[in-house]
């Protein structure tokens, strides 16, 4: 799975979305064909590298011949739209059908919460700033450049919000505005860090639809990318990081209760009885071990792993079932791998299979057995087929 990790550190917007896409990758001929299915007429897809404190970064432009497009996204002298115009101008777009449903989502967020902030239905929102032909080409670069990059969940860090007032449509606003406001419900943020808008309407609605709202999990990096932002700041450098990666298992740390019983007077036919049970009642594990006893009589070492509060449950089992008249038990720490169980479709039915994932990322398939047997069986095939034939399946999904 690839994931991104917004380290949104000086905030976001729109374009800094798109130039962190671009320096981690994106070539820009893949956002210009998204910007061409739109039908938005001479629009100009640019790019720059600049330097921020020192780190080399990429500043995306949108240039719209005899408009001043690259004016700041506050700047309320842009052409406003309705909601309603936007949305049907992306959903009439040649769009990939993901990338459409994508970039609408978008659009709705920052409907909802116009119109949360105004009193109005989101039907009736009329888009200024973010109705503007950059703020649409952004929110489509955004979306198309993540597919791009095959990016399955993205997530983002904390966000500054900034502090002061800012000179919109309506007329000075606090910052953040109402609609930043509305669209990070849910969000951890930090008010009054910065001195100026740090996260823009349309920064604010691509975190809201296309990012989660969890903790960015342990990931192993293979890419990163830094878009910037206009403005020089005095407090930070004025950029988005975009880290891409992969998810990195992390291994299980748990304790369990070793019961052992040493055992040289008990008729070995009941022991398939005995371990059935044990298993039944929720033991994690339970075999047999061949041991020579004193006078060098053979004897069987009955060996249980429970959960510590299933200790005396099961050693009460051992004791009525076995000819045991003790049992003793230790506490083993245990690493164990995160696993999950999954259906693989081979050319004899149906055989659920476990997949287990190494920290180095190793996948490791084992299939139920008992699900081989139960296919072989009716298929009238010899078991090693139907085993050989479910691992070939699971890894062939897993590589899909």
């Amino acid at each position: 799975m690839r994931v991104a990790y917004f380290d949104a550190f000086s905030g976001i917007s729109g374009d800094m979305t798109v130039g962190a896409l671009i320096d981690a990758g994106v070539p820009i001929d893949v956002l210009r064909g998204a910007v061409e299915s739109l039908g938005l007429e001479a629009v100009e897809l640019e790019t720059e590298r600049v330097e921020r404190a020192g780190i080399a970064a990429t500043k995306f432009h949108v240039r719209v011949h005899g408009t001043d497009a690259d004016a700041p996204a506050h700047d309320h002298h842009h052409p406003h739209r309705p909601y309603r115009e936007v949305r049907d101008l992306v959903a009439a777009s040649g769009l990939e059908a993901t990338q459409r449903e994508r970039a609408l989502a978008v659009f709705a967020r920052l409907a909802e919460a116009e119109g949360q902030a105004h009193g109005v239905s989101p039907q009736e929102v009329e888009f200024h700033e973010v109705g503007s032909v950059d703020a649409i080409v952004d929110v489509v670069g955004a979306v198309a450049g993540l597919a791009h990059l095959g990016v399955e969940r993205a997530y983002v860090s904390p966000l500054p919000l900034g502090q002061g007032r800012i000179r919109a449509a309506h007329g000075p606003l606090p910052i953040p505005g109402p609609a930043v406001v509305a669209l990070l419900e849910g969000r951890p943020v930090r008010f009054e860090d910065g001195a100026a808008e740090l996260v823009t309407p349309t920064g604010a609605a691509l975190v809201a639809a296309l990012t989660v709202a969890e903790t960015v999990p342990p990931m192993r990096i293979r890419a990163v990318g830094y878009g910037a932002g206009s403005r020089d700041l005095e407090d930070r450098p004025n950029l988005l990081r975009l880290v891409l990666g992969e998810p990195v298992q992390e291994t299980r740390h748990d304790d369990v209760v070793v019961l052992e019983a040493t055992i040289d007077d008990m008729n070995p036919e009941l022991y398939e009885h005995v371990l059935e049970r044990l298993l039944a009642a929720g033991a994690r594990d339970a075999f047999l071990t061949p041991v020579v006893m004193k006078k060098s009589r053979p004897g069987t070492t009955l060996t249980v792993l429970a959960a510590p509060a299933d200790r005396e449950r099961l050693a009460g089992i051992v004791l009525a079932e076995t000819s045991t008249i003790g049992i003793r038990w230790t506490t083993w720490s245990r690493l164990a791998l995160p696993r999950r169980h999954e259906m693989a479709d081979t050319e004899y039915g149906p055989v659920s299979v476990k997949i287990a994932t190494a920290p180095d990322g190793t996948v490791n398939v084992a299939p139920e057995l008992d699900d081989c047997r139960r296919v072989a069986a009716a298929r009238d095939v010899p078991l090693k087929l139907v085993h050989q034939a479910a691992i070939a399946a699971a890894r062939k999904a897993l590589q899909s």
